[in-house]
């Protein structure tokens, strides 16, 4: 690691922009339109810092993005279009597309991606007086903590109906889709078949309330759950997993190991990463650690659907207990349940 003699002074962003500003603006223009909003405000906020650079800070920034460059290869460029050309010659059209629907990674949809330009105040007018299966899909297509400050800036009244919607959201037509983003630009939209895109779901609409102020996912949650128990159950279960048991204090969580049998804990930890042992470990005497930690390595392989079932039934008993007020489950900044 460089010291501080050493270190280039422009580095990451700075340096970066540095560079951008010594192409012309049809060039920089290129680069930009490849970037992410979040990549293009820094670039930006970047430029107007660096645009009193010296002449030696620009020389050690282009010394620094050759030296990067030449540890890199180009094998990844163009990958996916040399794979596809490679399996079709070896394999023929139809099996060399049967094999590649298996193996090729998911891509994010990338439809609606007109948003991510625009803030959360200004989706929040975009859609509020739209339908709010309308709405649904457009928090789906949202990074979850935007669709958060999007729920929560829509009418209260439509809170609940929109999550339920995103989380009860079916496969939407991508051409269903580029209609939502020409009404979005207000531009005219219409009406064709075409392939589906599937978003949503419990796990989404969980993953949007985790981000949601903690007033506001109770009133919510109650609401869903008079609408559909079902539904409310899931979304809570997604919301608070295992593995947040590492955010309860010491004093809340060592409360709770103290009620959960010792077989069931056992079979809970065989799927728990170290951090989150060595947690539940310090909450425990040393005498009890150990015996759990001895127990816990003297065990067998165990089927993976019996140590699910025992860490949601852990979560079930914080979840009583937090309810009567026993325990506090860690939320969002300095908010309990």
């Amino acid at each position: 690691m460089p010291d501080a003699l050493t270190a280039p002074k422009l580095q990451g962003s700075a340096a970066a922009a540095v560079l951008l500003m010594l192409f012309d603006e049809d060039e920089a223009a290129e680069i930009l339109s490849r970037l992410e909003p979040d990549e293009v405000r820094q670039l930006g906020y970047a430029m107007y810092d660096v645009a009193d650079v010296e002449i030696d800070e620009v020389n050690e920034a282009l010394d620094h993005f050759v030296n990067k460059a030449k540890k890199r290869t180009t094998i990844g460029y163009g990958a996916s279009q040399h794979i596809r050309g490679a399996m079709t010659k070896a394999l023929g059209q139809d099996r060399a597309d049967n094999m590649l629907a298996r193996i090729t990674p998911p891509t994010r949809s990338n439809k609606l991606a007109v948003l991510k330009w625009l803030e959360a105040k200004e989706i929040a007018a975009l859609i509020e007086a739209e339908h709010p299966q309308i709405m649904a899909i457009v928090l789906a297509h949202l990074d979850h903590p935007v669709a958060a400050e999007v729920l929560q800036l829509l009418p209260a009244e439509f809170q609940e109906e929109v999550i339920y919607r995103v989380a009860t959201l079916g496969p939407v037509s991508t051409d269903a889709l580029d209609d939502l983003e020409q009404l979005l630009m207000r531009g005219s939209p219409s009406s064709k078949p075409g392939n589906s895109s599937q978003r949503g779901g419990t796990l989404e609409a969980a993953a949007i309330m985790n981000n949601v102020r903690k007033e506001n996912e109770v009133r919510i949650i109650k609401a869903l759950a008079k609408r559909d128990k079902i539904i409310a159950q899931s979304i809570e279960e997604e919301m608070f997993v295992f593995d947040n048991l590492i955010d309860m204090d010491e004093k809340n969580l060592g409360a709770l190991m103290r009620t959960i049998d010792n077989d069931v804990l056992v079979v809970a930890l065989k799927g728990a990463n170290d951090m989150l042992k060595g947690r539940i470990f310090g909450c425990m005497s040393a005498r009890a650690a150990s015996s759990i930690a001895d127990e816990l390595a003297e065990r067998g392989p165990m089927r993976l659907a019996d140590v699910i079932e025992a860490q949601k039934l852990i979560i079930a008993t914080a979840r009583k207990m937090a309810e009567a007020g026993t325990i506090m489950l860690s939320g969002k900044g300095n908010d309990f349940v």
